[in-house]
């Protein structure tokens, strides 16, 4: 099931901003879009970074020296906490206006399929 997210995502076309891929003329319609997708986006990163520790385990038995999955690990929760931030600045800029959810929403989709994309890369 999280394969078949992961190719829906690396499939949809990504746009500058994810809220223009979503129909609707109202917030409310893009905030719902918005959500589902960063939803399939956080769980195409979840099996992206599935496959990513098994890759670094695997490098890590085999050269009898253990620092890949544990730099992985590392950079995968400094990451987490530096989307939040940067996604906390972008909805910053809306000065608490109305488009600020759909903007926070937005930026930790944008950065995810970027990360997805770096997860998938030191898989191999």
């Amino acid at each position: 099931m999280r394969s078949l997210a992961l190719l829906l995502v690396l499939a949809t076309p990504a746009l500058a901003d994810p809220s223009m891929e979503c129909p609707g003329s109202s917030q409310i319609e893009i905030g719902a879009c918005v959500t589902e997708t960063l939803a399939r986006v956080d769980a195409a990163m979840e099996t992206a970074y599935g496959f990513a520790l098994n890759a670094a385990g695997a490098l890590d038995t085999e050269t009898g020296r253990p620092g890949a999955l544990p730099a992985l690990e590392a950079a995968q929760t400094a990451w987490l906490a530096w989307r939040e931030a940067q996604c906390a600045f972008a909805g910053a800029q809306f000065a608490g206006g109305s488009g600020t959810g759909i903007a926070i929403t937005s930026c930790r989709i944008e950065l995810g399929r970027d990360r997805v994309t770096a997860l998938l890369d030191a898989a191999r």
